[in-house]
């Protein structure tokens, strides 16, 4: 057989008995066609009484959907109430199955600390098939607020109030000198406000949210007595000293943004000693932070030159051609991007810093190897990051059976589980003609090992038990 060709698993059911007032259930045996078919045969008899209707066990389905982002989806609680009450916990791809369930409604509602969910609940019915589709939900971490007021307000009106701890965020005051922050996680924070010409009591707060907004996170401000200084300075090349976020921290704190030349200046400060932090997007400083102590004047010449980030390339080749070329390829860690490879399957990520980044093609219809890789970019490019795509191949289980010989027999029956012996489901819509011997299983997963069983059914719906059993490993 080439490669990517459909496999079959072959299957034969033994003879039916004969039954009297209820049908009979069948004698199962499988084989697999590979490159030769090996087939098997089987017979036997099956006891029993035949005079009492035996109902075979309720037949149980499955419900299945997915919860995202990840992030909000990994260990969500799945609960299921309605027709039968059932709990489950979705995996680290926020995917999840409850299963053993009768048909009817159910309504599904997700729950994970932190987060809420779009919708909130789902209503599902099931009519003697599992629900595998159109079942998702949408996490949403819950976020909360800090906020308080600075007096009087000559002092707290227009003031700057700076965020740090579990999060960093800088705000001013409003002409009340009332002041806030939102969409903050749960979390430990320090508030601090500043205003030139002013102290305050205390110099900054601590906040903890857990699981709702803090309130009253206030100060007072106190004119300085006595004169004030300045500290400035210059940011060096242009390019990147233009635009740039400084920050002074000790005896005060502020936040100031340089001018199109790259200045910056602090003023109102008094006399004690300062630490300045320059910061850009794309640039490091050198150096990275300066210590300026003011002592009865002003204190200039606070320079730092700008450096743009070095960045490099990731690059490799997925082969072969057939399953390389228009392959997507995904790269996560300290950058996310998505790129798709040209007709010889080669691709790119460019403009990347240095860090441990994941790289993993996909591509409908092919398996990889590997499935993906980690890659580490350290002061240079990385090539060679090749993968090989393998055609997926599709595998069916092709039941067949001998015909009851019992003239009441209106239909047959298929059954599967994954476990032996327990939680069939019967995977035909309704039942098979008795002049149709046979049944092709086509929703089957790689690697899985499957358990058929069969039942005949007359007219009015009585079913035999089931017959024997037998397995199809799915390679």
């Amino acid at each position: 057989m080439s490669f990517g060709e459909n496999r079959r698993i072959e299957c034969a059911l033994g003879k039916l008995p004969g039954m009297t007032s209820r049908p009979r259930r069948a004698i199962l045996c499988v084989g697999m066609l590979l490159s030769a078919l090996l087939a098997w045969g089987c017979s036997g008899i099956v006891s029993g009484q035949n005079t009492t209707a035996s109902q075979p066990p309720p037949q149980t389905f499955s419900i299945s959907g997915t919860i995202s982002p990840v992030a909000g989806g990994n260990g969500t609680t799945i609960t299921i109430s309605g027709a039968a009450n059932a709990t489950a916990t979705a995996n680290s791809s926020g995917n999840f199955t409850v299963s053993g369930l009768a048909n009817g409604t159910y309504t599904i509602t997700p729950s994970h600390a932190g987060y809420s969910f779009s919708p909130s609940s789902m209503n599902v019915t099931i009519n003697n098939a599992s629900v595998t589709t159109g079942i998702s939900f949408t996490a949403t971490a819950l976020t909360f607020g800090i906020s308080g007021t600075l007096s009087p307000v000559a002092g707290g009106g227009g003031a700057t109030v700076t965020l740090s701890g579990a999060a960093s965020a800088t705000t001013t005051s409003d002409g009340a000198g009332n002041y806030s922050f939102s969409g903050l996680a749960n979390g430990t924070y320090t508030v601090t406000p500043s205003h030139t010409g002013y102290t305050f009591n205390p110099s900054s707060k601590t906040a903890t949210v857990n699981g709702a907004s803090a309130a009253g996170i206030n100060f007072t401000a106190t004119p300085q007595i006595g004169p004030t200084y300045s500290i400035t300075g210059t940011i060096s090349p242009i390019t990147g000293g233009s635009g740039a976020t400084v920050n002074v921290s000790g005896a005060a704190v502020a936040t100031t943004t340089t001018d199109s030349a790259g200045n910056y200046t602090f003023a109102g400060l008094s006399n004690g000693t300062y630490a300045v932090t320059p910061s850009h997007t794309g640039y490091t400083f050198n150096p990275s932070v300066q210590t300026a102590t003011v002592n009865g004047a002003s204190v200039s010449g606070v320079n730092f030159t700008a450096q743009s980030n070095p960045t490099f390339s990731i690059l490799g080749t997925i082969s072969p051609v057939t399953g390389g070329s228009g392959a997507t390829v995904t790269l996560s860690g300290p950058a996310g991007a998505t790129t798709i490879t040209d007709g010889a399957g080669n691709y790119t990520f460019t403009g990347l810093s240095n860090g441990t980044y994941t790289v993993t093609p996909s591509n409908a219809g092919f398996t990889f190897t590997p499935a993906s890789q980690n890659v580490t970019v350290n002061v240079a490019n990385v090539t060679g990051v090749n993968f090989t795509a393998t055609v997926q191949v599709t595998h069916t289980v092709a039941l067949t059976w001998i015909a009851s010989t019992t003239s009441t027999v209106s239909g047959y029956n298929v059954y599967r589980s994954t476990v032996s012996g327990t939680g069939y489901s019967r995977i035909n819509s309704s039942p098979l003609s008795t002049a149709l011997l046979s049944f092709t299983d086509t929703g089957v997963l790689n690697g899985t090992t499957y358990f058929y069983v069969t039942t005949a059914v007359d007219a009015s719906g009585v079913e035999s038990t089931f017959s024997n059993e037998t397995s199809a490993v799915i390679p």
